[in-house]
């Protein structure tokens, strides 16, 4: 994604306005659906004793 730069907070505001019969509003609305969605993993600080623990853990599918 390009970085853009804007002279004023107006500036900034209009590129963030998409009009309603866009198509690319689908996929907006898709793609911030998915930031939403939660993520699959048990919640908590878990310890380990050796990093190998730990490595092997981020690796297992998570039983919720």
């Amino acid at each position: 994604m390009p970085v853009r730069r804007f002279r004023s907070f107006e500036e900034a505001r209009q590129a963030l306005w998409t009009e309603p019969d866009d198509p690319a509003l689908l996929e907006r609305l898709k793609r911030l659906g998915e930031l939403a969605r939660p993520v699959d993993r048990p919640r908590g600080v878990f310890r380990y004793r050796t990093i190998g623990e730990a490595k092997a853990a981020r690796n297992r599918p998570s039983h919720r």
